[in-house]
């Protein structure tokens, strides 16, 4: 087997609408329109995409508390990691420095899972 590219990653919600509020206005990534069998919501980076699909079931809980890194993630490079520092102070979305000392951050969604910025 030789893989040449990663497609999308999946990530369940609770609630679609907080969701795409994040996603859409905080992390301003740009959303597919697609007429989808369930509730959720497509978004496009680069050759990428990310897959929001509602469960209202789902009880995210973090692994380890003390350094979300060290949870399953989903990593993205910013060009100004302050500029997203603030807005997501702004915005009330908790905030970790990355343990590591390296130029990153993780918040959490709506529904607790883990995203990494990192500026690259």
């Amino acid at each position: 087997m030789k893989i040449t590219q990663c497609l999308h990653t999946a990530i369940l919600v609770s609630d679609l609408e907080k969701a795409e509020d994040f996603y859409t206005n905080i992390l301003g990534l740009s959303k597919i329109n697609r007429i989808l069998k369930y509730p959720g919501a497509w978004y496009q980076l680069g050759n990428f995409q990310i897959h929001l699909i509602q469960d209202s079931q789902i009880k995210n809980k973090l692994q380890n508390p003390a350094k979300w890194g060290r949870n399953p993630h989903i990593a993205f490079s910013v060009t100004n990691l302050d500029e997203a520092k603030n807005q997501l102070l702004e915005s009330g979305y908790p905030m970790q420095m990355s343990a590591s000392g390296r130029e990153a951050l993780f918040t959490q969604d709506p529904d607790g899972n883990i995203i990494e910025i990192s500026q690259g």
